[in-house]
């Protein structure tokens, strides 16, 4: 369906793609995976003509229909969000149109000598709209919406008073309503829960068109394709295999290829040492040159390229005491709507808890009481003097300065650290090279999340509140990230939609629902075996 012969292009003075070719066909579905940078987002770009290649070309089958979802959703506003999501489902849309259009004509009095015509016209504007679905369109979308989180009463409210997160939602549900032969979805968890994520998986898992797409998590990765195309320097390298088992073969071929590469070196080293030693003598004239012949014809093996493993060693956090933070008689409400009625919990030292619940169900308010940055109505919420605590959440950006590069904000934070690793810091959660001379206002929201994350980990203190501490990060930061936190020995109060993170951070599980609070003894894992979920707004 879709071709990409020995293309290649340059952004700048970087080369993104060196002759190279993938092609995808009907009913595949493709994880594209590489670093920052290396052109995953240009590759679906010049597949719908929004780039060209500067060499080769890329070939979409005639009549192929496709639908891309990227993280610029543009304006959306003056229409209720599902019409802004029937809007995007192709012809059945302008079948939709032209009916309204029809249907407007024949409700004007100025077109009333026109009413023949416009009644025929009506009948045939009906007959294409039904034999495209259209009459089921309104209820599909719903569906959809439903499925992406949207609530009932939302659907039919203007689109422009949503917020960004919430507008790419719709933007999602455009293209899967559309159901195109085939799809290119740019990261689209990002803005999704997990409820909504396991939603999309089953969605994916059941589309039998054509699918490529990027995502940083590594678990619906690995349930939905079947195929990884790697960029790496240039090149494009198709694996068959979910996400796991891509990363296997890769690192097979990364030490085969360390292996051969070593052996060569070994052989040239005793070449050159044997030419060194006897290229003066005359008794071994023939010998060396013989030798310095073969040296002159063997292809060298290329240097394995290093992916680099992000990794950075946390200083331990100081002990606190057994008890970290103690919610007695919690009641919460806004208004009429009450989050928590009598809440009590108590997390102790070393525990892990993750919090889990529907939107709305209070996991970051319950963040929020825990450091203190939310009172509650009526009740105690206790932390002893002995807890440092950490707190990140998204309002945690604040604390940056717009004019300090990331360079002065590390310093500014922890002034007696050696240059080195505050150099190794920066490194770590993405800034190294020139990165480290950006002043904060021009960082992405990823990018100051980034930064705030290794400010707060780099002297960590020995309670950490995150709520969705993954957001944004690649897969190299993030799994740099779970490994630091695996090895923390302080205690931890999280929310994530990352169910890699909740499996591999988690000891305990508090489990938020209406009226009801449940708290289980075991990490996210065995709260998956135990209730046969994988999330509370998911049945068994």
């Amino acid at each position: 369906m879709i071709r990409l012969d020995s293309i290649t292009k340059q952004h700048g003075k970087q080369i993104l793609f060196l002759d190279a070719s993938c092609a995808m066909f009907r009913g595949e579905k493709i994880g594209l995976v590489g670093p920052n940078g290396s052109g995953k987002s240009t590759i679906f770009r010049m597949i719908m003509k929004q780039e060209e290649p500067d060499g080769g070309a890329v070939a979409v089958d005639k009549g192929t229909t496709i639908g891309y979802f990227s993280q610029d959703v543009g304006e959306m506003s003056g229409q209720s969000v599902v019409a802004a999501t029937m809007d995007g489902a192709g012809p059945v849309s302008e079948a939709a149109a032209r009916l309204r259009k029809v249907e407007e004509g024949l409700a004007d009095p100025e077109r009333a000598d026109e009413m023949e015509a416009l009644i025929e016209e009506l009948g045939e504007a009906q007959a294409q709209f039904e034999q495209l679905g259209g009459y089921a369109l309104d209820a599909k979308a719903r569906e959809i919406l439903a499925g992406l989180g949207f609530a009932q009463e939302v659907m039919d409210n203007d689109v422009g008073s949503l917020s960004g997160g919430w507008k790419m939602r719709v933007a999602l549900a455009r293209i899967l309503l559309m159901k195109p032969d085939a799809m290119l979805l740019d990261e689209p968890t990002n803005h999704l829960d997990i409820e909504s994520i396991i939603w999309l998986e089953q969605f994916l898992k059941g589309y039998d068109g054509a699918l490529m797409m990027t995502s940083h998590d590594r678990e619906f990765m690995n349930r939905i394709v079947s195929k990884i195309a790697e960029i790496d320097g240039g090149e494009l390298t198709v694996f068959t295999g979910n996400y796991e088992f891509y990363m296997q073969q890769r690192a097979i071929l990364d030490q085969q290829q360390e292996a051969q590469f070593e052996r060569q070196q070994a052989m040239l080293a005793k070449e050159e040492a044997f030419i060194a030693r006897f290229k003066a003598r005359a008794s071994h004239a023939a010998q060396v040159q013989s030798r310095v012949k073969k040296l002159e014809k063997i292809d060298r093996v290329e240097p394995p390229r290093r992916r680099k493993k992000l990794r950075f060693d946390f200083p331990d956090a100081p002990r606190s005491g057994d008890d970290v933070a103690r919610l007695e008689g919690v009641h919460k409400s806004y208004g009429d709507k009450i989050i928590y009625d009598g809440l009590d919990m108590l997390i102790r030292r070393g525990e892990r808890w993750c919090v889990m619940g529907v939107n709305g169900a209070g996991k970051s308010t319950l963040l929020r009481l825990v450091a203190g940055a939310a009172e509650p109505t009526s009740g105690k919420v206790t932390v002893p003097p002995s807890v440092k605590m950490g707190y990140f959440a998204q309002h945690s950006m604040e604390i940056l300065k717009a004019d300090d590069t990331v360079w002065d904000t590390l310093v500014t934070h922890h002034p007696h650290a050696s240059i080195g690793s505050l150099r190794t810091l920066g490194g770590v959660f993405g800034f190294s090279g020139d990165d480290i001379e950006k002043p904060c206002r021009i960082l992405s929201g990823g990018e100051k999340a980034r930064l705030v994350l290794a400010v707060m980990l780099f002297d960590p203190p020995n309670f950490l509140v995150l709520d969705e501490p993954t957001n944004h990060l690649d897969m190299d930061t993030k799994e740099m990230l779970i490994e630091a936190l695996e090895k923390y020995e302080g205690t931890m109060l999280f929310v994530s939609h990352d169910r890699h993170v909740l499996r591999k951070l988690s000891n305990r599980v508090l489990e938020l629902s209406p009226g009801s609070v449940h708290q289980y003894g075991g990490g996210y894992g065995e709260y998956v075996e135990s209730t046969g979920r994988e999330a509370p707004g998911v049945g068994a």
